[in-house]
């Protein structure tokens, strides 16, 4: 039967890969990967060299990812029409790729739990028979907290992890004391008038590796600019933070 194997890559530092994951790229005869076009050009080579180190045997297969339409005012129908766009083409790869004894992959940035989409992607596929295994991987969530060399939460205290589109849209939970917010196109952090630190980090892992902490009030301008100049120079950024509620 058809493998395909799941295998988280870290956050960015090619040394952030796990012995687990460096076995599981030796084991593929083919490598999936997804173009997301010029702007993100710098993240598929990456991958390349990763398989050129740890996977020389392997071919690759590449497809474009769909355009998903960012403007869409019913976000969760807009993200359906996209994933089902990307598990036809996953569907396709798998079948048109793969022998029945092969083995293929997908190098998931980050952590495959931790938004991502490919888990929830191959479990829609049908009309083809296939297995797969999930390599967990480094999140950016985790290289955050080590960059800062902060832990995430505190002793007896929970730790949420939320988008910046629930941040913008609901505010710091008054219930939540460390919260790590994910995606957030939006800056949304400006928003949130609560006494919190932040610890933000942006391209972790990478040589463009840029961070900022302080007093939120006092260092979100800073971040936006930092932010927005970053962004003007790559064409994309990705970025995660932890807001902590100061002691009340």
């Amino acid at each position: 039967m058809r493998e395909v194997l799941v295998i988280g890559i870290g956050a960015g530092d090619p040394d952030q890969l796990t012995l687990e994951a460096v076995k599981a790229l030796g084991r593929l005869d083919v490598a999936f990967l997804v173009d997301k076009g010029d702007e993100k050009r710098d993240l598929t080579d990456l991958r390349r060299e990763m398989l050129r180190e740890y996977a020389p045997r392997a071919r690759v297969a590449s497809v474009k990812d769909p355009e998903r339409d960012r403007a869409a005012t019913r976000y969760a129908t807009a993200v359906d029409d996209w994933r089902r766009e990307r598990a036809a083409n996953y569907r396709d790869l798998i079948r048109d790729e793969l022998t029945e004894h092969q083995t293929g992959g997908f190098l998931v940035w980050g952590d495959p739990a931790l938004f991502d989409s490919t888990i929830a992607i191959l479990d829609d596929i049908d009309g083809i028979t296939f297995t797969y295994a999930v390599i967990p991987g480094i999140s950016s969530v985790s290289a955050l907290a080590a960059r800062h060399r902060i832990g995430l939460n505190r002793v007896g205290r929970a730790v949420q992890i939320t988008t910046g589109r629930r941040l913008a849209t609901e505010g710091m939970p008054s219930d939540v004391d460390d919260l790590v917010v994910m995606l957030d196109a939006r800056n949304a952090y400006r928003a949130v008038e609560d006494d919190v630190d932040i610890y933000w980090g942006a391209y972790l892992g990478t040589q463009d590796e840029i961070l900022r902490a302080g007093k939120l009030h006092e260092t979100r301008d800073e971040i936006d600019e930092v932010r927005a100049a970053a962004r003007a120079r790559k064409g994309w950024i990705m970025d995660t933070y932890l807001l902590r509620r100061r002691d009340r």
